[in-house]
């Protein structure tokens, strides 16, 4: 099975990329799945029916999310009625919506796609140390293939959630810096990791924000605006391939591809 990770879709121009790359990558990679990390899709923040749409329009089967699931207020109706779209799994009880979605297609074997929030830097949910390893523990009855986007601030944090899944999961994939890691690798259980998948947008930008605003904000300590930003979109993420019958990954690889450049 090979899975097809994209970091984090920012507005319009990332979505345009997804439209634009995310069905030639399917072909040109043989991919089976498509999962993104969706939570600053809707103008940079949050998500609405209308862009989780057009996103799996694109050929996204699956879209995670993290601190800015709940910018957009229809989300909190939308949610419950597309178990699609996925909020980290450590909000409390009664929080609409999923932190986990089985996926179920004819060619493939059962894939479970797992969403969680780190706390460090972030808002104090229950502790993923505790409520992650007991979801796995549920799933794993059902399916060796189990796929987690951990939304971290703290690279440390990231890095021992994954040590302590190892072998438990096919692939832990952290978002949420919007600056892709050089650290991809299998671990020594199975389990694929990288720190950071990047993110999928305007890449002239700071973290797909227009630059001058965030400059003058650093400078000024005054409140800015930050307009999404639209100059040299990129289609960032990872391509894992898992062995279906097992639950360990293969191998992975980094994306990190350019929207083509218009026709003169």
């Amino acid at each position: 099975m090979r899975i097809l990770f994209l970091g984090d879709i920012v507005g319009e121009p990332g979505r345009k990329t997804v439209r634009k790359l995310v069905p030639r990558l399917r072909a040109q990679l043989g991919v089976d799945v498509v999962i993104a990390n969706g939570e600053n899709m809707a103008g940079g923040a949050g998500i609405t029916a209308k862009t989780a749409a057009e996103v799996f329009e694109a050929g996204v089967d699956v879209i995670t999310g993290g601190d800015h699931m709940w910018d957009q207020k229809e989300i909190m109706a939308y949610l419950p009625a597309d178990p699609r779209i996925l909020r980290p799994l450590n909000y409390p009880p009664g929080a609409p919506g999923q932190g986990a979605f089985l996926l179920q297609k004819p060619s493939m074997a059962p894939l479970v796609v797992l969403n969680a929030l780190g706390r460090v830097f972030l808002p104090p949910l229950d502790n993923p140390f505790h409520v992650v390893p007991a979801e796995v523990r549920r799933w794993r009855a059902s399916t060796p293939l189990l796929f987690l986007d951990f939304h971290a601030e703290a690279t440390s944090e990231k890095i021992a959630l994954a040590r302590l899944l190892d072998g438990q999961v096919s692939a832990v994939i952290g978002t949420h810096t919007h600056v892709q890691t050089a650290d991809e690798q299998i671990l020594p259980g199975g389990t694929a990791y990288l720190t950071d998948a990047g993110f999928t947008g305007a890449h002239a930008s700071v973290l797909g924000r227009e630059i001058e605003p965030v400059i003058k904000g650093f400078l000024t300590n005054l409140p800015q605006r930050f307009p999404v930003a639209t100059a040299q979109p990129r289609l960032q993420g990872a391509l894992i391939e898992v062995d279906q019958a097992t639950g360990r990954a293969r191998s992975i690889r980094r994306i990190n591809e350019p929207m083509p450049e218009p026709n003169p």
